[in-house]
């Protein structure tokens, strides 16, 4: 067991992957993807990294490339319901045309939706699909989960912020996406840090090696280990939660379960940081407990 925290008995929390990704590469993709994979990453396996390092439950996110269409990773969890939980993409188009679909998603297991928009705008959340399915969102107590550029964070978050209900969480995926050449220094990262105070916002501290610079070998490994103190001061151990970023898409090449355990490990040095960020604040944001 490569991540240590503190559980007793039978069926115990040991370790939340909050972050990670089932699919295989003969399943339909999204017509606007950036990335299509030519291999499968099948739960069976992803269990077997889970069993291998100890670690008890997983958070599985909706891969960008498979769009709207939620059907593998619902499958997925209804395979090991009490083991896993699930962020899917919705379409609120669709929503606006059948409501009862959050419903459903939210029987299987779902605790939230993520907007991921790398290669896409800013989704417009004054539109009168957006505006009727938050309330939906709010009423189902999930989260939203916000995968962008840094610099982008304030038109997103920011907005977001303005028209949710207090009950609707926002997480932020790896580290706020920092530009590599500016690290903690970049002025997005540096909004992110003030949103700490709101109460309203989590952090993914996750896939170090999406914030590298190619050129900067371990620059991805720096700038988290620079941003862990400034978000445990801005946040606290209680909004910040870890995940492999299993299979690492784009980046299998170079990472593995193994590594990215030893990098958390590095991230979180002491048995306090590693107990509440692995185990005691993702089991309530996710609603293990």
């Amino acid at each position: 067991m490569l991540l240590k925290t503190t559980a007793a008995g039978a069926g115990a929390i040991t370790a939340i992957d909050t972050h990670a990704h089932v699919f295989s590469q003969d399943l339909p993709l999204a017509q606007r993807r950036r990335y299509a994979p030519a291999y499968d990453a099948p739960l069976p396996l992803y269990l077997a990294q889970l069993d291998k390092h100890g670690i008890s439950h997983g958070v599985l996110v909706q891969p960008s490339f498979l769009g709207s269409d939620n059907r593998c990773l619902m499958q997925a969890i209804a395979e090991a319901p009490h083991r896993l939980r699930g962020i899917a993409v919705i379409d609120p188009a669709a929503v606006a045309a059948e409501p009862n679909q959050l419903d459903a998603l939210a029987r299987g297991g779902i605790v939230g939706i993520r907007v991921n928009l790398f290669g896409l705008p800013d989704p417009d959340f004054a539109s009168d699909a957006w505006r009727a399915m938050l309330p939906k969102i709010a009423a189902l107590s999930w989260q939203i989960e916000v995968h962008c550029e840094a610099e982008r964070l304030p038109s997103v978050v920011g907005s977001l912020l303005a028209r949710t209900e207090d009950s609707i969480d926002i997480v932020v995926d790896h580290f706020g996406r920092p530009r590599p050449a500016l690290g903690v220094d970049d002025p997005g990262f540096r909004y992110l840090l003030a949103l700490g105070e709101t109460r309203r916002v989590w952090i993914k501290v996750s896939a170090t090696y999406r914030n590298a610079d190619p050129l900067r070998p371990g620059s991805g490994e720096q700038t988290a280990l620079a941003a862990m103190p400034l978000l445990e001061e801005a946040f606290g151990l209680d909004r910040l939660v870890w995940g492999s970023d299993w299979p690492h898409t784009q980046h299998e090449g170079a990472e593995r379960y193994d590594s990215v355990c030893s990098m958390a490990s590095k991230l979180l040095p002491t048995q306090r940081e590693l107990q509440a960020v692995l185990v005691d604040t993702p089991a309530r944001l996710f609603r293990f407990v």
